[in-house]
Order: structure tokens, then C-alpha cells, then sequence
């Protein structure tokens, strides 16, 4: 499911324009990356959390040649599902 078919989908369960559902999903992931830039936590009970962590610099290897390369250090975002969207998979 792309972004498109997700609006296409929030617009007609919640029976709200397709406009409306674009300004939803935006003001959604606006508020989450906003919150994870800012090094906090987003928790939905049930479905998961987000969290950033930080990646210390390594030596990586290129495949290629295999000589060793320096990798920077950098933050990554993680996503832990909950137990409702787990056993919903399952």
C-alpha cells in the first residue's frame, strides 16, 4: 500500500474527503518526525512505538574491493509493533 491507496483507504472508512484524509495522514507523519527530530518517543497502545537510537561509528567493508571504509556515526529511527498489530499478523 502506497500513500495514495492509504488516503483512498482512510477516506472511505471514516467517510471523509479525500482531501481531508491527505491533511490527516500529513498533520500525522508532521507531528511524528517532528517528535523524533526533537528525541522523543511516540507510543500507540497497541499498534507500536517509535523510538530514535544512535548508531556509533563502525569500519564496514566494501564488497566490491573488500578494503575497509569508515562508516559515520548517525541516528536511526525504530519501530517496535505491539502486541495487538502483532498477533494481528500472526
Amino acid at each position: 500500500m502506497n500513500k495514495t491507496e492509504l488516503i483512498d483507504a482512510m477516506a472511505a472508512d471514516a467517510g471523509i474527503t479525500k482531501a481531508a484524509a491527505k491533511k490527516a495522514l500529513e498533520s500525522f507523519l508532521g507531528n511524528v518526525e517532528s517528535t523524533l527530530k526533537g528525541g522523543g518517543r511516540i507510543s500507540l497502545v497497541g499498534f507500536g512505538s517509535w523510538s530514535v537510537s544512535e548508531r556509533s561509528a563502525r569500519e564496514g567493508r566494501n564488497p566490491q574491493t573488500g578494503k575497509t571504509i569508515k562508516i559515520a556515526a548517525k541516528k536511526v529511527v525504530k519501530f517496535k509493533a505491539g502486541a495487538d498489530l502483532s498477533s494481528a499478523v500472526n
